[in-house]
């Protein structure tokens, strides 16, 4: 195998948030990419960015709070094979129990609503992969593979 065989999935982070038996999920627009359906605040990981300086960042820029990376805990990963040109993923989804601030829409341009469910009743229109990972998630299973 060359260099050039290897993969090069992107790296992307997620933040599950829980109170009082509900999930916080978000509504996207404007991306192109799932817009209308709900998902976790995420991102991808920049060049040179570790996976939980990128948690920390979009924490604040998508629900302005402040979490700490020492108060994450990674609790999920998931490996998606490439689907479109933007290439493979490997997704890290952590979750942590203490933050500061409210949440709310700090990027209106990219989310339109942002609410918390509960976590057995999600709405019809949450990302699919997102819903495999609930609900594994509830099983105590931390990895899979999606498959479209």
């Amino acid at each position: 195998m060359t260099f050039k065989d290897r993969n090069k999935a992107v790296p992307a982070v997620y933040l599950i948030l829980q109170k009082d038996g509900k999930i916080l999920l978000a509504r996207r627009k404007g991306s192109n990419y799932f817009d209308g359906w709900y998902a976790f605040p995420a991102g991808h990981v920049e060049a040179g960015e570790l996976p939980l300086a990128a948690l920390v960042r979009e924490a604040k820029e998508e629900i302005d709070i402040l979490i700490k990376k020492e108060d994450a805990k990674l609790i999920y990963t998931m490996y998606r094979p490439k689907h479109d040109e933007t290439g493979e993923r490997v997704d890290l989804f952590f979750t942590v129990d203490n933050w500061e601030g409210e949440v709310k829409i700090a990027e209106p341009n990219k989310c339109d609503d942002i609410r918390w469910f509960p976590i057995e009743n999600l709405p019809e229109n949450t990302i699919p992969y997102l819903k495999e990972v609930i609900e594994n998630f509830r099983k105590k299973i931390n990895y899979s593979e999606f498959l479209l």
